[in-house]
């Protein structure tokens, strides 16, 4: 079981949240929440994994998103393989740019009508986050996520209108929307500081765990 706590760069938004209260201390009630699940992922050694037709969509398309980032950027990234950690968070970026110091996360969207067409449907506080700790661990000047609409595959679709689904008619500069944001010295600084009161927690949490869980002593 791990004991030092690890947040993946993907739910680091979770522990971001401010506290709606000094009583609370650094950390917030939903983000005690969240690391009291990751604590009883380690205890039961069991991942609790998220599934959707969305993610599946996600997992599926990649490469075909990977190419049409790259055609209409004029670029040519390959896949990253590599994890890094930095003893308070951990990733595994999507694709990084070295030359330009530049970092791209991808999302596949999951279908015309979800996709973001302009830059502020894009901007969300948990991928904020994400970016910013693939930043740290990557030394990276900027990092961008990359909004890509793709087909679907057939399987996935349903009962939705097909329509929505098969948009490789569609001009590709039109199906790549992109938010990008510079390093903040400030904000990698509170990151560090919710880690370590984060790994703190998880400690507190499992032996709290294991004080309310002890075996039934038998009577002799």
């Amino acid at each position: 079981m791990q004991h030092e706590l690890l947040i993946r760069c993907s739910s680091l938004g979770k522990i971001m949240t401010e506290p709606k209260t000094k009583a609370e201390g650094e950390l917030s009630v939903g983000a005690k929440t969240y690391i009291r699940e990751l604590a009883q992922q380690a205890i039961f050694g069991i991942e609790f994994e998220f599934s959707s037709k969305e993610t599946d969509k996600g997992l599926e398309v990649e490469q075909d998103s990977i190419d049409l980032l790259n055609r209409v950027r004029g670029l040519s990234l390959a896949k990253n393989a590599e994890r890094r950690e930095n003893g308070y968070i951990t990733g595994e970026c999507d694709l990084y740019d070295a030359e330009r110091r530049r970092g791209h996360d991808l999302k596949s969207s999951w279908s015309a009508k979800t996709f973001p067409g302009w830059v502020k449907d894009c901007e969300d506080k948990l991928y904020e986050w994400q970016m910013r700790g693939y930043m740290m661990l990557w030394d990276a000047d900027e990092w961008e996520v990359n909004y890509a609409l793709v087909d679907t595959p057939e399987r996935l679709i349903g009962y939705e209108p097909l329509q929505i689904h098969v948009v490789s008619h569609i001009p590709e500069h039109m199906r790549l929307t992109t938010w990008a944001i510079k390093r903040d010295a400030e904000k990698e600084a509170l990151i560090a500081r919710k880690c370590k009161a984060a790994q703190i927690y998880y400690r507190e949490a499992i032996a709290e765990f294991r004080e309310i869980h002890q075996p039934l002593q038998m009577a002799a």
